[in-house]
């Protein structure tokens, strides 16, 4: 027996919802209320101005007179209060007595003003809001080179950003690309830009201007969709430095086939630190503080200066892990690492103070 189950009315509504935020481009900036959401609570407004002075032309109803009955009962009020605040002014309706006149003085003239205020205002400020929206979008997207595109926004995602930025890179630079809106809302109050979206599709990927970027992480909470990202962002940019995160280590050839320069496994990574924890707590430390950068211990890739070009890796007043040659990642004691070369980089562990500055040709490694 099969049943079929309708979506119902929440989840039609939290449906249409999400559609209506597909692709949208968010960029860091206090949060501002949808002009439909502002017409409305001005309009809200307007009416609240207008129930009072009909009902201060209601109470004061004996100073006024109607030229077509000579009486003035609540209709003819809010009547009256219409074609003032409105500025229309028909004259069928007008204030005879002395009271009624000063009324319209002190109160009714204020509150015409306040009214037009209010209705001409909020014309102005969303063409003015969405006017300076969309030029700054058209500049962010003019501007935006080499930069960073993080897809997923999860604790993986978090940290990567975080790590980068720890070596210098601008928050500016960092555009996250997330199919949740509260997470988008989340990267935006942090100060980066966010593209709401399903990062598989070419469009939503666009948006973030992935073709323009220099280097890109792929950090899902699923492994094929990993794989259908890493795929799309390959096609893309084909000069872009990829690096992606799977669960399953099986999967990162899988991953690395799709055009992934590095594929980090990451619950092979937490295990072996977890192990490793277990039979040396200190090493561990080292390990924790390691990856943490911007404090304590850090890996740097830097080049070899002049001053140790001729040198073994053991002669440099850095102490260093591994020698980078070419395409080929050395040990610092391996005998085909021999002497350095001006073209080589050094793998060195450095200890991290306020008082030092990174330079401009040392990259801190992930």
């Amino acid at each position: 027996m099969f049943h079929v189950k309708l979506p119902g009315a929440d989840t039609i509504a939290r449906q249409a919802d999400e559609h209506l935020m597909t692709h949208q481009v968010k960029l860091p900036q206090k949060v501002v209320q949808r002009p439909i959401r502002q017409v409305a609570k001005r309009l809200s407004m307007a009416l609240l101005l207008l129930v009072f002075t009909a009902l201060i032309v209601w109470v004061d109803r004996g100073g006024y007179t109607d030229n077509s009955d000579g009486s003035v009962d609540l209709l003819d009020a809010f009547y009256y209060a219409t074609v003032t605040l409105s500025t229309t002014g028909y004259g069928d309706i007008t204030p005879t007595s002395d009271v009624a006149r000063l009324i319209n003085i002190l109160v009714i003239t204020p509150l015409r003003v306040l009214f037009l205020i209010i209705l001409v205002g909020t014309t102005l400020e969303v063409l003015t809001e969405r006017t300076r929206e969309e030029w700054r979008l058209n500049r962010w997207r003019a501007t935006l080179r080499d930069h960073t595109v993080v897809v997923g926004f999860g604790t993986k995602g978090r940290s990567a950003v975080e790590t980068v930025c720890a070596t210098g890179l601008k928050k500016e630079q960092v555009v996250v690309v997330d199919p949740s809106s509260r997470v988008v809302d989340a990267a935006t109050a942090e100060g980066y830009a966010g593209v709401i979206g399903d990062a598989t599709r070419s469009d939503v990927l666009m948006r973030a201007e992935l073709h323009k970027a220099r280097q890109i992480i792929v950090a899902t909470q699923r492994d094929d969709t990993a794989v259908l990202v890493t795929l799309t962002a390959r096609q893309l940019n084909r000069g872009a430095k990829i690096v992606a995160a799977v669960r399953e280590e099986e999967n990162a050839p899988l991953l690395r086939q799709s055009g992934a320069d590095a594929v980090i496994t990451s619950a092979s990574a937490a295990g072996r630190l977890l192990g490793l924890s277990v039979l040396s707590p200190a090493a561990g430390m080292v390990m924790e503080d390691l990856i943490h950068q911007g404090s304590g211990l850090d890996i740097v890739d830097r080049p070899v200066t002049k001053a140790e070009v001729g040198m073994s890796a053991r002669d440099t007043t850095d102490l260093v892990v591994s020698v980078v040659r070419g395409h080929r990642v050395l040990g610092y004691d391996e005998p085909d690492v021999g002497t350095l070369q001006l073209t080589d980089r050094l793998i060195t562990i450095v200890r991290v103070t306020p008082s030092i500055r990174t330079a401009p040709d040392t990259r801190h490694l992930p």
